[in-house]
């Protein structure tokens, strides 16, 4: 005979376990998923933008390096930016973090007092917008 789960005065089905989470388990879990989050995605946004800036900062810093050093070689600044890549003084263009292109960097001609030859003196990014202490980018 086979022992069976029946107790005296007949077999009941037992009674089922909860294998599950309740509605309001669920809805704290969730609550509590949402209120970290909330912390965490400014903090999060924040250091994605300053590192495209600072990213920003270095590419201008590069360029101009290269600019004054094709200039101290050649006795002239670049027609643009891609001679500066073409004479290997830089390795590429580089993409504007903040763009996101490489078109959109604005090529400054040297100041009419200065009796240099070449259309790019400096660079600066095109983006539109402030940064994180105020400052216009078109400034940078």
């Amino acid at each position: 005979m086979r022992n069976r789960p029946c107790q005296a005065g007949g077999c009941r089905p037992r009674k089922a376990r909860g294998r599950g989470f309740t509605l309001i388990e669920l809805i704290v879990v969730m609550a509590i998923v949402a209120l970290l989050t909330s912390i965490v995605a400014p903090r999060y946004f924040h250091s994605l933008q300053k590192s495209k800036e600072t990213a920003l900062l270095q590419s201008l810093t590069t360029m101009r390096d290269a600019l004054d050093q094709f200039a101290a070689d050649k006795g002239r600044y670049p027609e643009s930016l891609l001679e500066l890549a073409a004479a290997r003084y830089i390795r590429d263009v580089p993409e504007d973090p903040l763009t996101g292109s490489r078109e959109t960097w604005v090529e400054l001609p040297p100041p009419t007092d200065m009796q240099a030859a070449g259309r790019v003196w400096d660079v600066r990014s095109g983006a539109a917008g402030r940064s994180a202490d105020g400052r216009l980018y078109a400034d940078w």
